[in-house]
């Protein structure tokens, strides 16, 4: 494990400010979809998409979800379902549903208006932190409010050689003091993107490109040639395994049994297939709740990984001789794959979905 050791002292302030703030003027991007028409709004939904997420995936999706929910208000008046629907794909669907949540809470609470006049008045929305606050204001307003992404942790902590995992809360601590003292009181907005650019384009995980930075000669992870060991990974810790079976019965007319998720949890207010622990559980299901459904086989055992553990899916098909009931319970429906439904779908359920859809035994 690291020891955590003084870094040097910050750059001048001013110097810092006129080199990065120079290099963006000639490199910068500036046309991105999030930085047209730019407001409270589109910066917030595009500040949550990126949130673990690169430019090039967050386009297609941001620009699909403007043009269904142009502003606040649409969001908010919109059903859980449909925004899920077209969160499909980009993952960590707990940013989703706390978008909406979040939106409720502007129109509801906030008449509307985005409370961007204080970071903490910000950051109380749900799935907003300090840092996505800093940068909806910065961007949004142009007024003063540092940031602390990932993209701004790694500039710093190679910049001025911080050792120590970003996540401790010391090394947090001299991150935030350094994005303090760089942050100025003008072009804040250009700043901000300034920052997250010069992570994104040129001081990437791997391979960075010192040769073409602003800071080439003041960076102290590139003069003793450890980029790669900045910022330090979180210590590692195995990711626990985890089996699921994958229900996939389909009914006479080759319609899909979907339940939707609990709210909260794992793929949370998502749809999707019935789970079990084993195949006895499995069968005792379809005893219980669709009679006369028969298995057919299974299929190959596939692994999903989240961000703590993995997932081992076996998927198992099944086939009910019969229509299925459309006045199931609650929480339950029948899908047709082969014309999908706006509803939000886990991306393993998804993809076994899709191969329903063009598989010869239906």
């Amino acid at each position: 494990m690291s020891t955590l050791v003084e870094a040097p002292q910050p750059l001048d302030a001013e110097y810092f400010r006129i080199r990065l703030l120079a290099w963006f003027d000639q490199y910068g991007r500036t046309h991105l979809p999030w930085q047209q028409d730019r407001s409270p709004y589109r910066v917030w939904v595009s500040e949550i998409m990126l949130q673990q997420t690169q430019v090039a995936t967050v386009i297609g999706y941001f620009e699909r979800f403007m043009q269904r929910f142009p502003d606040v208000e649409a969001l908010a008046a919109a059903e859980q379902d449909e925004v899920l629907h077209l969160w499909t794909g980009l993952g960590y669907y707990a940013r989703a549903r706390n978008l909406h949540r979040a939106a409720q809470c502007v129109v509801h609470e906030h008449g509307g208006r985005f409370p961007v006049e204080s970071v903490e008045a910000l950051s109380a929305l749900p799935g907003i932190g300090r840092s996505t606050a800093g940068a909806i204001i910065a961007q949004a307003t142009d007024e003063r409010a540092p940031i602390l992404d990932g993209n701004v942790k790694r500039v710093l902590t190679r910049l001025h050689g911080v050792t120590g995992w970003p996540g401790r809360p010391e090394v947090e601590r001299r991150l935030w003091a350094l994005a303090e003292h760089y942050t100025p009181h003008w072009r804040c907005a250009d700043f901000t993107q300034a920052m997250m650019d010069m992570g994104a384009t040129l001081c990437t995980r791997r391979r960075p490109s010192c040769l073409l930075c602003p800071f080439e000669a003041d960076c102290v992870a590139h003069a003793r040639g450890e980029e790669q060991r900045f910022p330090e990974s979180r210590p590692k810790k195995e990711k626990p395994v985890r089996q699921t079976i994958m229900l996939m019965l389909c009914d006479a007319d080759g319609r899909v049994l979907l339940e939707q998720r609990p709210s909260s949890g794992l793929w949370g207010g998502l749809w999707g297939l019935p789970q079990f622990d084993d195949q006895k559980a499995l069968e005792a299901w379809l005893l219980d709740e669709e009679p006369g459904s028969e298995v057919e086989g299974q299929w190959q055992c596939f692994t999903h990984v989240f961000t703590h553990f993995r997932l081992e899916i076996t998927p198992v098909r099944a086939h009910l001789h019969r229509r299925g009931d459309d006045g199931a319970l609650a929480g339950r429906r029948w899908y047709d794959p082969d014309q999908p439904d706006s509803i939000g779908l886990a991306a393993p359920v998804k993809a076994l979905l899709e191969s329903l859809s063009s598989s010869t035994l239906l």
